[in-house]
């Protein structure tokens, strides 16, 4: 299954701001990326290879330009080459790369040609239209011939998509879709006079995203929207969309969103115009453009919905308003079990402002649950969960254990960084199952480890997590920094993160002690599935703890009392793991809905659906409750 990237659809766009660059500061600016990397600190001859493969991928994303025998000792380079390249980099000369732009502006004449030549006959029939295009698995042309079908499937993909408008829409559509394709394609050439500019801000995000997939460079339109976007101030109507060639796929809804309130949108639905503007061949930045606006205002949306048998034409109105991402709360939800209660605990992100926390909301809502009822078991739930604050790691493990190492961090000079948590009595210390999925990354899947290390926690969900065990920085502060730098910014991987095994979920992510599939199963998604992932390694254990990372007089401050209550690694849960995970079993095989689902899964892309798949049952939690019920009982009866 195909994992899609996403996009926020109440993100900000801005006007375009071209970078201010030359030859020297982009020099530069790569060698204090390389100063702060994890991993790289110097280009190689691997590292050049790389570059020039992706700076053709920043040219031809979607690889209807050029041929892959013209650009074949570029995407193959030889050693001479790439020592050629490596020297000129250090001279500030990019003519190899100028080199390469002035093919692909020869392709862009040669793409228009193919243009004008491609008559309504040559156009593929619906059944014969490629359904979805991956560009990462997809390779170059290999001949004009090759090019020019490929061309034609595109195009009839994105035809396709305004089969339901009337013709006069019908027409109008095709003639924006030229045209935007016009404007990318002017963008990509540059003015004459900032031609230099134009490779030299191609080369940087290819040469940074060359090093690992969350090392990025931003033009200065691009760091604003990502300023915009961690500040969480954003206006819209609440939803996930995925790119694709015939319009903007709703892949999620957020809760108490405009979307989710009026209950209209669908997930899978396909926007392809907004307030009558086609929005089909449109960069996605540019479609949240149309649907963003002031709050309280209306915005049209016409979808797509496939039926059984064809796609249905509908048109939506929504009410724009502020998104506060509802990842800054937390959800309960609790069951009667026995003489008390059993409790889920959903977690979004981690996340601190001035007012709430994520420990701190946790905690209220535990202190709230104990006081109405008894409680006997609790679920943290941390699907779909991409982490946040790394503080925030550290204090919602500090509510399930005493004190104790949580994660180190290892930076790029190797110094190895420890944190604690200084607690002496958990907020609970009973029965505790931590759900994860695919989706559950970084900060995440510390908790999640951390826990499972200290036997505190079982793990309970798909095989494992994401795999994201990797710390960045950014040269731009979201929170204190209105004005971008007129040459960008930067993001960078500077490290690692390990939890107190010594473990790191890099690359592998944490593996499941009960294996309980939910919608992203099948889906490939995670680190591995990226472009140049940081390869995973250990450090040792650091169950004890003799604090000699601290100063003397911060160790003699804190010693006795975090000392004397360490958390202990538990073996209780491991006991029971053989009975936990058979039941669990033996209880999916014989579900038939659940068997079903899974069926579905199979057959069909619903990497981009939310946890209640199902027919709109949550079964994933149901059955983590009855895991959560066995593992009660057993305890019990042990």
């Amino acid at each position: 299954m195909r994992f899609v990237l996403f996009f926020l659809i109440f993100l900000l766009a801005v006007e375009g701001i071209p970078p201010v660059l030359t030859p020297v500061s982009a020099k530069k600016k790569l060698e204090d990326v390389l100063k702060n990397h994890a991993l790289y600190k110097e280009l190689s001859p691997q590292l050049m290879e790389r570059i020039l493969n992706s700076f053709l991928e920043e040219l031809d994303p979607m690889k209807v330009y050029l041929i892959e025998n013209e650009i074949d000792a570029w995407i193959n380079p030889s050693e001479e080459l790439l020592k050629r390249a490596l020297v000129q980099w250090k001279n500030s000369d990019y003519s190899l790369f100028t080199e390469i732009h002035a093919l692909f502006l020869q392709a862009i004449e040669r793409r228009h040609q193919i243009e004008k030549n491609l008559k309504e006959g040559e156009i593929p029939a619906p059944e014969h239209q490629i359904e979805e295009y991956d560009r990462k698995k997809t390779p170059w042309a290999k001949d004009q011939k090759e090019l020019e079908e490929r061309i034609a499937q595109v195009t009839a993909l994105q035809l396709h998509a305004f089969r339901k408008l009337e013709e006069k829409e019908r027409d109008r559509c095709i003639q924006l879709v030229g045209k935007r394709r016009l404007h990318r394609e002017a963008e990509l050439r540059g003015e004459k006079e900032n031609s230099e500019s134009t490779v030299l801000t191609l080369f940087l995000k290819a040469a940074l995203s060359s090093l690992d997939t969350h090392t990025n460079y931003f033009t200065p339109t691009e760091a604003n929207q990502f300023m915009i976007q961690v500040q969480q101030r954003l206006f819209g109507i609440g939803a996930q969309l995925n790119d694709d060639l015939d319009g903007l796929r709703v892949l999620r809804i957020l809760e108490n969103s405009p979307a989710s309130l009026s209950g209209e949108l669908k997930i899978n639905d396909k926007i392809i115009a907004v307030n009558g503007e086609p929005i089909v061949g449109l960069d996605i930045t540019e479609a949240v453009e149309q649907i963003r606006g002031p709050r309280g205002t209306e915005v049209k949306l016409t979808v797509l919905r496939n039926n059984e048998e064809e796609a249905e034409r509908l048109e939506i109105v929504l009410v724009r308003d502020e998104i506060r991402l509802e990842e800054t709360r937390v959800k309960t939800s609790v069951e009667p079990y026995g003489d008390g209660i059993i409790a889920a605990l959903r977690l979004f992100s981690f996340y601190q402002d001035e007012q709430f926390s994520s420990a701190s909301d946790l905690r209220d809502a535990l202190t709230e649950m104990q006081k109405e009822k008894k409680l006997k078991g609790l679920i943290l739930d941390l699907r779909g969960n991409a982490g946040g604050l790394l503080n925030q790691a550290v204090a919602v493990s500090g509510l399930f254990m005493t004190s104790g190492v949580v994660v180190s961090v290892k930076d790029e000079t190797g110094k190895i960084q420890h944190l604690r948590t200084m607690g002496t009595q958990p907020a609970w210390d009973g029965p505790l199952l931590i759900l994860v999925d695919k989706a559950s990354a970084s900060a995440a899947e510390i908790v999640a480890q951390a826990l499972q290390d200290y036997g505190r926690a079982l793990v309970v969900g798909d095989v494992h997590t994401f795999g994201k065990g990797s710390f960045q920085i950014c040269t731009l502060d979201a929170i204190t920094q209105s004005v971008v730098r007129p040459d960008g910014e930067y993001k960078v991987t500077r490290g690692i993160y390990y939890t107190v095994s010594g473990k790191s979920p890099q690359l592998r992510g944490v593996k499941a002690d009960v294996v309980v599939p939910g919608p992203f199963a099948t889906a490939e998604i995670g680190e591995e599935f990226t472009s140049f992932p940081l390869p995973n390694d250990r450090i040792s254990a650091h169950f004890e703890d003799d604090l000699s990372d601290l100063p003397p007089f911060q160790r003699l401050q804190i010693g006795p009392s975090y000392l004397n209550h360490l958390q202990l690694p538990i073996a209780s849960y491991q006991l029971l793991l053989p009975t936990l995970q058979s039941n669990a079993q033996e209880r999916i095989a014989k579900n038939l809905l659940y068997q079903n689902g899974l069926e579905e899964m199979e057959r069909k892309h619903f990497d981009s659906l939310p946890v209640d798949l199902f027919h709109q049952s949550d079964l994933q939690l149901m059955e983590a409750k009855n895991i959560l019920k066995d593992l009660i009982y057993l305890r019990a009866v042990s």
